[in-house]
């Protein structure tokens, strides 16, 4: 749960009192919706369904390998199974490295948070309090013994104001926050008891009429939740539940935090040489440890199995995904990362996911190669904007396209989130991180349906790291019938073909203020795979002698 969201369930504490009146009643929106298209559907989502019916029919494609760098993605659910790349050099569980790239068994993927002997990290800290503690055990009293002048004492200040200053707000934050989680376990008391069931969504809320004041101030308390989820009428009380939970859980974590030396249990874990980079043959083929609900659903809007009758359709309809486990509860580190790329490069990945991001990147370097090696195999990579309703163009988002040696990349896209549109406060989500010049389009991000961990389940998740895997799944589409495609023709169709919204002005995150759509990104627009198939099309079939010419899209 990001930032803004948390500012609004502070705000929601007093609304225990609030009046049976004060909200009107949401406008449904379909659980597939950023399948869909604004002519016939009246949401913004994709045109995917269209192109699949007017654009693909009848049409062969080519598999696309897409690899996942996340949290892990569970292999045994039934809508992602089907479409899991298999390593064909390597025989399962022979515990022997048949393909010779270094890492045993890797039939779907590997894991870079564990190691051989099957354990596995699920949490790990923050990176700027990480670097906090380095700079503190390196320098002891960093304000005193560091020039004031230079670029250490810089970033020390940088540091500080991410890790110490805002613990006095996370203590108050928690505090409410404690008192949001009664009021909110009061309030599913009293309407799971009225409603004789477990779980209720915000339509079901909205029906409710009775003299009975106790469940309409319980109604109106979650209702305001709800808000948090704009206008989707399919938001489930025990979804909202779990992702509370977790914010709660991190909250805490943060709140309690003190200045004792941090306690870092990689090494005992892992055991890698965290400092060489040429150190890369640890981890274990468990793609599935951890936690992977995040990596899970991501994988499934990418390429969940379609028209299969069960569950959800991803957006790509011949992919085949790779899991590589890289990012725990907490932030990843940049050699885990780097690895990652590499390892997806070498596989024969032709698009990366990158749901994750941080704010400081002590060894960029490291991923800023990586980067570059698979520019260089031809790999697009798509990357999420952040959740901290930030401007990029002001504030650090790593991965970053901006190399250390002044280069850019040319092989990635950063994604910020966009909702359904269906009011003024739905056209881009309120949470997402948003640049002229750092964010290079949007895509649908709020209340995604996909798979979930833990059994064949699905729910609905919001985020910029819905919105990546939403581009990553256009990009391996337009790929999996244009193969030929390189990755900045690639990148250049996805940003020449994303739409601005029929409604130019919109609320700007993180504010109230009314801005243009085109201030928030690079393009002004919203990701489409329609256009984007017949852009491609018109490139790859096209006269030669009237072939348009692609010309990059220019930031700033």
């Amino acid at each position: 749960m990001n930032v803004r969201r948390a500012a609004v369930l502070v705000g929601s504490v007093a609304l225990m009192t609030a009046s049976a009146g004060a909200f009107a009643q949401g406008t449904s929106v379909p659980r597939n919706w950023h399948l869909l298209s604004y002519e016939k559907d009246s949401v913004y989502g994709i045109a995917a369904d269209k192109a699949y019916k007017e654009l693909l029919k009848g049409k062969k494609s080519t598999p696309i390998l897409v690899a996942v760098i996340d949290s892990g993605i569970d292999t045994t659910h039934e809508d992602l199974r089907s479409i899991l790349w298999t390593n064909p050099k390597e025989i399962p569980g022979n515990n022997i490295d048949d393909d010779g790239n270094g890492y045993v068994d890797d039939i779907h993927g590997w894991n870079f948070l564990g190691n051989k002997d099957g354990r596995n990290m699920k949490e790990d800290t923050d990176e700027a309090t990480r670097e906090y503690f380095r700079y503190r055990r390196i320098y002891g009293n960093p304000d005193s013994t560091l020039d004031k002048t230079s670029r250490e004492y810089a970033y020390w200040q940088r540091l500080v104001d991410k890790v110490v200053k805002p613990v006095s707000q996370y203590k108050a934050n928690y505090r409410t926050m404690v008192k949001v989680q009664e009021n909110m376990k009061k309030s599913a008391y009293i309407l799971t008891s009225y409603l004789k069931q477990d779980d209720f969504t915000k339509a079901k809320l909205d029906s409710i009429e009775t003299t009975d004041q106790d469940v309409m101030v319980a109604k109106q308390f979650m209702l305001r939740l709800f808000k948090i989820n704009g206008d989707d009428t399919n938001v489930a009380y025990l979804e909202f539940k779990s992702e509370f939970e977790e914010y709660f859980k991190d909250l805490k974590k943060k709140a309690e935090r003190n200045d004792e030396m941090l306690v870092d249990k990689r090494p005992e874990i892992i055991g890698d040489k965290q400092d060489d980079i040429n150190d890369k043959f640890y981890g274990n083929n468990d793609v599935m440890a951890g936690s992977p609900f995040h990596g899970t659903h991501v994988a499934g809007i990418i390429a969940a199995s379609r028209n299969n009758g069960i569950g959800m359709d991803g957006v790509a309809d011949n992919v085949r995904i790779m899991a590589i486990r890289a990012v725990p509860d907490g932030d990843e580190r940049d050699k885990d990362v780097a690895l990652a790329i590499r390892y997806a490069a070498d596989n024969g990945a032709r698009v990366i996911n990158m749901s994750f991001g941080k704010s400081f990147s002590p060894n960029k370097d490291w991923v800023d190669d990586a980067i570059k090696y698979a520019q260089s195999k031809g790999v697009l990579m798509v990357h999420a904007a952040g959740n901290d309703s930030n401007d990029n163009d002001r504030v650090d988002n790593f991965p970053s396209p901006h190399f250390n040696d002044h280069t850019i990349a040319t092989n990635v896209l950063t994604v910020g989130a966009s909702g359904s549109g269906r009011s003024l406060t739905s056209r881009v989500a309120n949470f997402s991180n948003y640049g002229k010049t750092e964010v290079d389009l949007f895509a649908p991000g709020v209340q995604i349906y996909s798979t979930v961990d833990g059994g064949n389940k699905y729910a609905s998740a919001s985020g910029t790291s819905m919105a990546a895997p939403v581009v990553t799944g256009v990009a391996a589409l337009v790929l999996s019938y244009y193969p030929t495609l390189t990755a900045p023709q690639l990148k250049m169709i996805l940003e020449k073909s994303a739409v601005p919204p029929r409604d130019s002005l919109v609320i700007k995150p993180g504010s109230d203020e009314k801005v243009p759509f085109s201030s928030l990104s690079v393009t002004g627009g919203i990701v489409n795979a329609y256009n984007a198939l017949k852009m491609a099309d018109s490139i790859v079939n096209g006269d030669k002698k009237t072939k348009p010419k692609m010309q990059p899209v220019k930031k700033g």
